[in-house]
């Protein structure tokens, strides 16, 4: 069951429905789930169906998608489920709404994955008027997260999600959990239209650190939800302070209510994870 004491919500990262069961029967709850096109790659069907030599057409991968889905999705009927948009650098605006208003139709329960590009932040901005929900994705600075602020701010308490990636900040020797707190920062001078969404979590102590500094949601491969029940579910300790490694990415004084086109949003670890999205969706198909 839940912890008493838990106020984050626990999201399961996976495009494997296998483990939405596992993660369930494991801790007797889950409040999400985020999938994006890598997962999908890494799924045991889709897998199996490569090393038999054998590749997807376009309709037919987007169609296992939504099978993926609403499978998902009939597991945690109360839970969010994030289903993200084929992007790279030249997706238009245009086409990540037009993607991301099909896949909202696929489930009653669902955010749009969009990246924190320009052509993203503009779908996002669309698909918030037309009554959409979003998790904007591949967040990496706490400019990117001011101009999500600004983007989507027709959008009320659950309808916005923002994902910094802080294990791959970690990869780069960078505090990953600074930009977190960073960030819940800045969001405290708004109206929490936006919830900040742990990403990237690679072990239990990013996990701990993540619930330490408050993260609305953390989202977690099943291995480090494995191990947070292994621990017993618990909450970390008051003197819990392993998480504090790497280089410290200071605070910035940002306006969250100026126009979000006037933000920095470029940064390369965004065009990386683009790229490997990308690829990952692109090696799938014939």
């Amino acid at each position: 069951m839940r912890p008493d004491d838990l106020k984050t919500k626990i999201f399961l990262d996976s495009g494997n429905p296998m483990e939405t069961r596992e993660a369930l029967a494991l801790l007797g709850f889950l409040d999400g789930q985020t999938t994006n096109p890598s997962l999908v790659a890494k799924n045991p069907q889709v897998k199996r169906k490569i090393e038999r030599g054998e590749k997807f057409g376009l309709e037919e991968l987007k169609d296992f998608y939504k099978e993926i889905v609403r499978e998902i999705s009939s597991l945690i009927p109360a839970g969010s489920v994030s289903v993200e948009v084929y992007a790279d650098r030249n997706t238009s605006a245009e086409e990540m709404l037009r993607q991301g208003t099909e896949m909202f139709s696929w489930i009653p329960n669902a955010h749009i994955k969009y990246p924190i590009t320009s052509a993203g932040l503009d779908a996002a901005e669309r698909s918030l008027a037309e009554g959409m929900r979003v998790n904007m994705t591949l967040c990496f600075t706490q400019q990117q997260a001011a101009a999500v602020y600004g983007a989507t701010q027709a959008g009320k308490k659950g309808d916005v999600y923002i994902s910094p990636f802080i294990g791959r900040l970690y990869d780069r020797k960078e505090n990953g959990l600074d930009l977190v707190k960073n960030i819940l920062r800045m969001y405290q001078d708004g109206d929490n239209h936006v919830e900040v969404l742990c990403a990237s979590v690679r072990n239990l102590e990013h996990f701990f650190g993540a619930l330490k500094i408050g993260s609305d949601i953390i989202t977690s491969p099943l291995a480090v939800l494995k191990d947070w029940r292994t621990n017993g579910k618990k909450m970390p300790e008051e003197k819990f302070m392993s998480y504090a490694r790497g280089t410290k990415i200071p605070y910035e004084e940002l306006h969250l209510h100026h126009d979000w086109r006037k933000f920095n949003i470029i940064h390369e670890l965004t065009d990386t994870g683009l790229e490997k999205f990308a690829a990952d969706w692109n090696s799938l198909l014939r």
